[in-house]
């Protein structure tokens, strides 16, 4: 189920949160049961591509240890919990009581399983899938919420997803043998994924900055100290970016509860972030 890997599906909080209004019962509850209704969806995706990529998988260093690569959950069984953990999700956003956000659960869930199997084998189209599931949980949020967020904010989300994707592309192409285990590497030259990745990185921190001193997002919130969480953001993207250019292997969520450090200064954006909106 990769429950550690739920950290990302936080981003349907992110409408909310910078909304000023989290502390709003309905709204907040609302992101509660829909963050858990995500959360089984990804794990279904999760599950469904371990199956498929269960032989490749078994000559992975490290993703030969997942369950049903290593045999330690059969292939039945996985299947059997994909199945519940559907029921669970559908149980959830009926609660939400939202056709939209039902559509974009199930655009979620048809364009991974699209994903795991083949599209993740075509260049371009396997990171603009991962991308899509970025801005998807943002929009869910959004919707679920009732809350209109910056066009800003979509492009730091959308920027910032393509940054994390080519960075795992990076990362993963360095290994040994990496076209055994995932046949799309072979398209992507490592100067390719070098280039667009830092281009993207730095139009996040731009599209946040535009975001952080656009004229409606002041009078939103009725303050100019958004600006001064810029250069938190641009002290969180140099320390991952200095995790990716070393030994991890790319994948967002990984990198993030490994580095301290890099926790610190999330939390510290958070804590910034909560004083500048809410006192």
């Amino acid at each position: 189920m990769r429950i550690h890997h739920y950290i990302k599906n936080l981003l349907i909080f992110a409408p909310l949160a910078c909304s000023g209004q989290l502390f709003i019962l309905d709204k907040f509850l609302s992101g509660l049961i829909g963050f858990f209704a995500f959360s089984f969806i990804s794990s279904i995706v999760y599950i469904v591509n371990d199956i498929q990529d269960r032989e490749r998988d078994k000559i992975h260093p490290t993703k030969c240890k997942r369950p049903i690569a290593s045999g330690e959950i059969t292939v039945r069984n996985a299947r059997i919990l994909a199945v519940a953990l559907f029921v669970l999700a559908l149980a959830c956003n009926l609660c939400v009581l939202k056709t939209s956000s039902s559509i974009l659960l199930l655009v979620y869930f048809v364009l991974n399983l699209l994903y795991s199997f083949g599209l993740k084998n075509v260049p371009i189209v396997d990171i603009s899938i991962l991308v899509a599931g970025f801005l998807i949980r943002i929009i869910y949020g959004a919707v679920i919420t009732e809350i209109v967020i910056s066009n800003w904010l979509y492009l730091t989300v959308i920027a910032l997803a393509f940054y994390f994707a080519l960075g795992k592309r990076r990362n993963e192409s360095k290994r040994p043998d990496s076209h055994k285990t995932r046949k799309v590497l072979q398209s992507y030259p490592v100067n390719f994924l070098d280039k667009n990745m830092y281009m993207c990185l730095a139009l996040t921190n731009v599209f946040y900055a535009l975001w952080s001193m656009d004229e409606s997002t002041i009078a939103l919130y009725n303050n100019k100290y958004l600006i001064y969480t810029v250069p938190i953001v641009l002290l969180i993207t140099m320390k991952y970016s200095m995790n990716v250019e070393g030994d991890s292997d790319g994948d967002p969520v990984e990198v993030l509860i490994h580095d301290k450090m890099l926790l610190v200064l999330c939390a510290l954006y958070l804590v910034v972030m909560f004083l500048i909106l809410y006192l």
